[in-house]
C-alpha cells in the first residue's frame, strides 16, 4: 500500500509516466542555489551542458569557472574556493570524478573538511552506449570510504533538486549522484526530502525493499506486483547511503524480518554493504543484495543494459521469493 504521506506522483504505475534525467534536477537545483546565496559557484571540467550547469553558468557567468579536462585541478580549485568562503559545485562524470580523481578529494576535501559539492554524472551501467569505460559502477564504494563526505543518490529529477539544494546549505563535504537516462518521475514537489532521512514510499510487513536512484522505481513495481501473491512489501527510499538513516532501516528489520536492497551500482561497497553492515551489528535478518555482480559494465542501449544485469522488476521479486524461503517462520 502506497504511504499517503510520501506524496508520490499519482501515474506512478501509468505506462505513460513522465521521464526526465536526474542531472536535470540538479541543473534546476543549481540555479536556485545561486539565486539563494552569492556564495554558490560552479566549476566544470568540458562537460558543461552534459551535466546540465549551463543554466547556471549563463545566469551567473561571473561565478562559473571551466577548468577544461583536468578533474583533478577541477576539485582541488574547488576545495580552494571552499576554504575562502565559497559554496563550489563541482561537476564531471562520475567515472572521472570521483573516478579519476580520488586521491586529490581524500587529501584537498575529505582531510580539510572542505564543504566543496562533488557532482557525479552519467553514473551506472544506464549510461549504455558509452561503455565499461564510462559507466561508474564503484564510485558510492569510493565515497562512501571517505570520512566526513555525504553521499547522495536521488531517485528521480524533484528529489535530485531537492538535493541540490540542500547540500548548498551544508557545510559538509557531499557527493551527488546523477543519470544521464531519463528515469521516471516518482515523486512530486510535496515528497518530503531531508538529507540522512530514508522515506517510506510504500507499507509493508512481509519484507522490506530498500532502494536508491532509479531502482527505486523499480522496487515499487515489484511491491505492487507482489500484491497478487498476498505479500506485503514496505519500499524504503534510501538517498542518503551516507549518514545513514540507521532508524528506519532497523525498524523494517524488526517489523519486516526480510530485507532486499536494490542499487545500480557494484554489490561491493554500495547500498546494499551499508545496508548490510548496520544489520548485521545490530538485528540480523535474512538478506539479499540486488546490484552488479563484481564486474564491468558493457555497451548497449539502457533498457537492455539493465534487463541483462538482473536490474529489473523480475530479478526484485526473485530476490524477495528467495529471501523470504529463508526467513523463520
Amino acid at each position: 500500500m502506497i504511504n499517503q504521506q510520501a506524496h508520490l506522483n499519482p501515474k506512478l504505475f501509468d505506462q505513460d509516466i513522465e521521464k526526465v534525467p536526474t542531472r536535470d534536477g540538479f541543473g534546476e537545483g543549481l540555479v536556485l542555489a545561486g539565486e539563494s546565496s552569492p556564495n554558490v559557484v560552479a566549476l566544470c571540467a568540458d562537460l558543461t551542458e552534459s551535466t546540465r550547469m549551463q543554466s547556471f553558468r549563463d545566469k551567473f557567468p561571473e561565478r562559473f569557472i571551466e577548468v577544461g579536462v583536468a578533474e583533478q585541478n577541477l576539485v582541488t580549485v574547488a576545495s580552494g574556493l571552499a576554504a575562502a568562503g565559497k559554496i563550489p559545485f563541482c561537476a564531471s562524470y562520475a567515472t572521472f570524478s570521483p573516478g579519476r580523481n580520488w586521491e586529490q578529494i581524500r587529501t584537498t576535501i575529505c582531510y580539510n573538511d572542505q564543504p566543496v559539492k562533488i557532482i557525479g554524472s552519467h553514473a551506472g551501467i544506464s549510461v549504455g552506449p558509452d561503455g565499461a569505460t564510462h559507466q561508474a559502477l564503484e564510485d558510492i564504494a569510493l565515497m562512501r570510504a571517505l570520512p566526513n563526505m555525504v553521499v547522495i543518490v536521488p531517485m528521480d529529477s524533484i528529489e535530485a533538486k531537492k538535493a541540490t539544494m540542500a547540500i548548498a546549505a551544508t557545510k559538509q563535504p557531499s557527493y551527488l549522484r546523477l543519470s544521464r537516462d531519463k528515469t521516471p518521475v516518482i515523486s512530486t514537489e510535496q515528497t518530503p526530502f531531508q538529507i540522512g532521512k530514508a522515506e517510506v514510499l510504500a507499507e509493508g510487513k512481509d519484507i522490506a525493499i530498500i532502494a536508491c536512484g532509479q531502482m527505486v522505481y523499480q522496487a515499487l513495481q515489484a511491491a505492487e506486483q507482489m500484491k497478487e501473491h498476498n505479500i506485503s512489501v514496505r519500499v524504503i527510499n534510501c538517498h542518503t547511503l551516507k549518514p545513514l538513516d540507521e532508524k528506519t532501516i532497523l525498524e523494517a528489520t524488526d517489523e519486516c524480518g526480510a530485507i532486499v536492497t536494490v542499487e545500480e551500482h557494484q554489490v561491493t561497497g554500495g547500498l546494499g554493504g551499508a545496508v548490510a553492515e548496520l544489520v548485521c551489528q545490530k538485528f540480523p535478518v535474512p538478506m539479499k543484495i540486488v546490484g552488479i555482480a563484481n564486474r564491468f559494465g558493457e555497451s548497449g542501449e539502457s533498457e537492455e543494459l539493465l534487463e541483462k544485469f538482473g536490474l529489473t522488476t523480475k530479478e526484485i521479486i526473485h530476490a524477495i521469493t528467495t529471501v523470504l524461503r529463508m526467513k523463520p517462520t
